[in-house]
């Protein structure tokens, strides 16, 4: 017996925690069966436009996650990125976002944002993308994230940018060479040459 649309729709949700009207579109169901099954306790909505199988587990990532499907050119950037490649300490109540100079500011209630404007090369490069749970999350990598944090001093902290430099040097999750070619498009090569050169002493 062929299965209906709300039924594949509830298969979907069990392979991919969120579900948005444009994955259901893109199957060709009808985006107004979410809001039925919503109605219905079959799924429940996480927030505007996303939904869920009700037992759902959270995942660590959810967030990210969430802005990733909601803000299509979002990169997840700077302290959100640092607490996703676990170095430092931070721990970020706002999910930080990098987007082109020119884009609109993202409607976005919840999660919060905070969001750096990037343009070119300080945008478009360093960009690794993870799937987890069948969500694709944008990040920046860590030798981006580092330069970041330096270009952004102001704004996250010079002792941030510090700490984030030396725990990713003793976790052994840098190439000086790939930060020292990120740290030129960010143009900070001045600013961290006295770091780099106490951290690898």
């Amino acid at each position: 017996m062929a299965l209906t649309q709300s039924q594949r729709i509830l298969e979907l949700a069990q392979r991919q925690p969120l579900l948005s009207a444009a994955d259901v579109r893109a199957r060709g169901w009808s985006p107004q069966l979410l809001v039925k099954l919503e109605q219905g306790g079959k799924l429940q909505r996480v927030n505007r436009g996303l939904y869920s199988l009700p037992d759902s587990p959270i995942t660590e990532h959810q967030s990210l996650i969430e802005v990733c499907r909601r803000v299509p050119k979002a990169v997840v950037c700077l302290l959100s990125a640092l607490q996703f490649h676990e170095i430092g300490t931070q721990l970020p109540f706002e999910v930080w976002i990098a987007l082109p100079e020119a884009t609109q500011t993202p409607a976005l209630d919840n999660p919060a944002l905070r969001i750096a404007r990037l343009r070119g090369d300080a945008y478009s490069e360093g960009i690794e993308t993870l799937v987890e749970h069948g969500s694709a999350i944008r990040v920046y990598s860590v030798a981006k994230t580092l330069t970041d944090c330096f270009k952004f001093r102001h704004k996250v902290g010079l002792d941030v940018a510090l700490e984030a430099l030396k725990d990713a040097w003793q976790q052994r999750k840098i190439d000086m060479n790939q930060v020292t070619h990120f740290a030129r498009i960010n143009r900070v090569e001045k600013v961290m040459q006295p770091y780099l050169e106490t951290v690898v002493a």
